[in-house]
């Protein structure tokens, strides 16, 4: 299988839950991270190409937490390996630039930080 991908993704090593921060509900969890989106794996049905507005965290190198916001658009969806599980691919549509600095940082040093 040959990797289409124009950015490199990586897997956050511990647990990073996603708000919809329209309701304030917990729809998943970060399966994977790339400066241009993410794998969501999703605990609720997500409406095929919607927007979303989410919120999670990313450690520093220093072990702090750092908000992050993006506004998504759903780019494709198909059913996870636990039952109810949702994977569901979202391309960034908006980022401010201090989130993309931390979202940057913690692709490049992920090893580095401390979990």
């Amino acid at each position: 299988m040959n990797e289409k991908r124009r950015l490199p993704r990586k897997r956050p090593e511990a647990a990073l839950h996603v708000t919809d921060t329209m309701t304030g509900e917990v729809v998943g969890h970060i399966g994977n991270l790339s400066q241009e989106g993410m794998l969501l794996l999703a605990q609720r049905p997500i409406v095929d190409d919607a927007l979303y507005q989410f919120s999670f965290h990313l450690p520093d190198v220093h072990g702090r937490l750092q908000p992050i916001e993006v506004g998504v658009h759903e780019q494709w969806s198909a059913a996870g390996t636990m039952r109810g599980q949702n994977w569901v691919g979202f391309r960034f549509i908006d980022l401010n630039p201090d989130d993309e600095g931390v979202l940057h940082d913690w692709l490049q040093h992920a090893a580095d930080f401390t979990w």
